[in-house]
């Protein structure tokens, strides 16, 4: 090649970059409407709120997510008929096919010592260790046929937050996010917040997938910084700060427009939301300005309570900030042994601030525009694990086929029990609810259509509740 050629050559790449606004970057946009997403580029501010596909009756989430799964038979679903049976194997005839993850189907069976009463108007029927929602009941929705498909932690978290058991796919605080931006401009849209001590990887109840990681949650820590490296450095003024913020922006944007790389729209997004956050963020946690009263009925002032309470606290203060989703974590409920002590210490932690939370929206007009949710990843088997042989120190198995979560606010009928499972406990038999109607129930009332939020991935479009999901019309609002 002699030097004419090579110059001639750089002629025509320069025409394919430059003419009629780029060659490529028309052709990214074609490609863009063969997939469905968008023949324009997408904006750079990928957390502009959007509009749903229909008028939802709620805008934000709590999710108040207690990992690990809480034993339904010692809270919310009653089995006195267990008694008759206790430190006793069930038939054959009644465990064939059931999915145990540590125990034989000929385990003996572990009768709850729990007494329960009815409580509110409804008559929701709640254990002593969740009486401290005797006075909220009446705004849940019990649903005591919930079911999944993992009997094992990481699937069962991986299907209720992403619809599938592999990992890898977006969760649920992501598409919301993706499919309403935010409201908050000096905040991230998706939070989590956590307290115990997790059996797995968190990070898969919070990842954005293959989405823009824009859409991703982001963990506050408890101490320190809530996120890393968010304080300006020492002797750097904000001035400073600023300057340096806008020519990355500067640079970022003029490499946005070459390449129309989402990534780089979420960068963008992420340092304006951090640059913003450095003056949000330490007024947000102060909570030193809540009434005495409040922060007392939240259990700020009780070391037990003090962590989880903070956190529901701060959940209310980001929702009215216009925080998207906050995931509200509580770890772990994983009683295989010593039920009676572990169970009633996670409810001693969480019951109390929950029901502060309920109280603290509603009195702020804002428990209608925020849908709450409450619930593990599965249920615990009426099979006892006998660890040790003696009955203190008996737990209960994972139990994929039916446990209890509640939803409350958002369009949620309030007051009501859905679903019914069989005198021992084993199985629903009315009104089973999958995790996919969860998601799909979650989604309508944010106002959209679960099978029409998608995203392409891989040459198909994917969905938060992959190829199933039903809205639970029952548990809705007329």
């Amino acid at each position: 090649m002699d030097l004419n050629e090579f110059r001639r050559l750089l002629r025509r790449r320069d025409f394919l970059k430059t003419a009629c606004g780029g060659v490529g970057i028309a052709a990214l946009g074609g490609i863009l409407a063969d997939e469905g997403r968008a023949a324009d580029l997408p904006a750079v501010d990928t957390l502009a709120p959007r509009r749903p596909h229909f008028s939802g009756s709620a805008k934000n989430v709590i999710f108040l997510y207690m990992e690990g799964a809480p034993s339904q038979i010692d809270l919310f679903d009653p089995k006195p008929a267990l008694a008759r049976w206790h430190g006793t194997p069930l038939p054959e005839s009644m465990t064939r096919g059931i999915k145990l993850a540590f125990i034989k189907p000929n385990a003996k069976i572990l009768a709850s010592r729990r007494p329960f009463a009815r409580y509110g108007g409804s008559g929701a029927e709640l254990s002593d260790w969740v009486s401290g929602w005797k006075d909220v009941v009446d705004e849940m929705c019990l649903i005591r046929s919930m079911k999944t498909d993992a009997f094992n932690h990481q699937p069962a978290d991986f299907i209720l937050f992403t619809g599938h058991m592999l990992p890898g796919r977006p969760t649920l605080g992501s598409w919301v996010l993706y499919g309403l931006g935010s409201e908050s401009r000096n905040l991230p849209g998706f939070v989590v917040l956590s307290t115990g001590k997790s059996n797995m990887s968190q990070s898969a109840q919070w990842t954005s997938g293959f989405l823009p990681s824009a859409y991703q949650g982001v963990l506050f820590r408890r101490k320190g910084d809530p996120v890393l490296y968010l304080s300006r450095p020492p002797g750097v003024s904000e001035p400073e700060q600023r300057l340096d913020f806008d020519l990355v922006a500067d640079l970022n944007r003029e490499r946005y427009a070459e390449t129309g790389d989402v990534e780089i729209a979420s960068r963008i997004s992420s340092y304006e939301t951090a640059f913003r956050m450095q003056m949000s963020a330490p007024e947000l946690l102060d909570l030193s300005k809540e009434p005495d009263w409040l922060r007392r009925s939240y259990g700020l002032d009780d070391a037990v309570t003090r962590d989880f309470g903070t956190n529901c606290l701060t959940a209310r203060r980001l929702v009215e900030r216009g925080v998207r989703v906050v995931m509200v974590t509580h770890s772990s409920w994983d009683q295989h042994s010593n039920l009676n002590k572990a169970l009633k210490e996670n409810c001693d932690i969480t019951v109390g601030p929950v029901a502060a939370l309920l109280r603290d929206l509603k009195q702020r007009g804002m428990l209608d525009s925020t849908l709450v949710v409450w619930g593990g990843e599965f249920g615990r088997t009426p099979l006892g694990e006998w660890r040790k042989g003696d009955e203190e120190s008996a737990g209960r198995d994972h139990h994929p086929s039916c446990f209890t979560m509640w939803m409350a606010g958002g369009g949620i009928r309030g007051g009501m029990t859905l679903g019914r499972t069989d005198e021992l406990g084993m199985s629903v038999v009315e009104d089973p609810v999958h995790v996919h109607d969860l998601q799909a129930t979650i989604l309508h009332c944010l106002g959209f259509d679960h099978t029409r939020l998608t995203w392409r991935h891989m040459g198909r479009d994917f969905r938060l509740t992959d190829i199933h999901g039903d809205v639970v019309r029952k548990v809705l609002r007329a």
